[in-house]
């Protein structure tokens, strides 16, 4: 593995984990982590595939986040790191690394040959963070990013409370929401100043497939519908038995799902599946 190296519209560096070579896989990680977070699915792809995963600027070590954070400047960030591959790049986002993605391809749609986007919490009909995201704002601003990533999984991702009870109660966990308390609530309040409504995306053709987990919440799945209905060049994948965080619990599925899509966009032949790919 080596890193990337580019300069960001305001002259900030901007670095890339690259792994694995042949057609190029530029991945946007999800909030709450970075980008060795897709480490599992990388390992599943890079014996056919480059597989770039920019490092978001939110949730470098250290980020001084200037805030109101904008998806335009990570946006902008994803361009700049998708320049320095040669060759059709299929671009991947997960959560709201989707979200900077497809605004991404908005920006410059010729740059990406397509787009592979993992529920997106696009605010289609209503915020994302909404009255939720001042709550955990609050919290934060108190000293409090335990609280403020609680309500966030609670209240803005929605699993259910039980479950967020359950994983806080661990003190490893509790400590990791809490160093990326920060950024995660930028990362939300940047996707609903996006205002609601995606009529802007109706002329966007790159072909796109949207994935969704079958035990994802209602809502992100009703986002993604609503994106596929406006998208001209869409299409809704399933993984079955999954919701948000198929990237740790079934890490080959989704690397098969990207294949797929890559063999239509980047003219892939004979990719290998996961199977072969583990026997190999």
């Amino acid at each position: 593995m080596t890193e990337l190296l580019a300069s960001s519209d305001d002259v900030r560096p901007l670095t890339a984990l690259d792994d694995g070579s042949g057609p190029n896989l530029l991945v946007v990680h999800p909030g709450g982590g970075n980008a060795t977070a897709w480490d599992g699915v990388t390992r599943h792809l890079t014996g056919d595939f480059r597989v770039v995963r920019i490092n978001r600027r939110i949730y470098a070590p250290g980020a001084d986040i200037a805030l109101p954070h904008s998806m335009a400047v990570e946006a902008a960030d994803i361009i700049r790191v998708a320049e320095l591959l040669d060759g059709p790049v299929l671009l991947v986002g997960h959560s709201s690394g989707a979200v900077a993605a497809l605004e991404a391809a908005l920006l410059a749609p010729s740059a990406f040959a397509g787009l592979f986007l993992y529920e997106p919490p696009m605010p289609t009909r209503e915020p994302i963070a909404g009255a939720a995201g001042v709550r955990a704002r609050a919290a934060l601003d108190a000293g409090d990013p335990v609280e403020a990533m609680r309500i966030h999984m609670r209240d803005i991702v929605r699993m259910p409370a039980s479950t967020v009870d359950a994983m806080f109660a661990d003190q490893a966990m509790r400590a990791a929401c809490s160093a990326y308390a920060t950024a995660q609530i930028a990362d939300s309040e940047a996707i609903d100043a996006l205002g609601v409504g995606i009529d802007r995306f109706a002329n966007l053709e790159t072909p796109t497939t949207l994935i969704e987990g079958d035990l994802s919440p209602a809502h992100l799945r009703e986002r993604l519908s609503d994106l596929a209905a406006t998208l001209p060049n869409a299409r809704i994948a399933t993984l079955t038995g999954q919701g948000h965080v198929a990237h740790l619990t079934a890490p080959g599925a989704l690397a098969n799902a990207i294949r797929d899509m890559a063999e239509q966009v980047l003219h892939v032949k004979h990719v290998r599946s996961d199977r072969e790919y583990r026997a190999g």
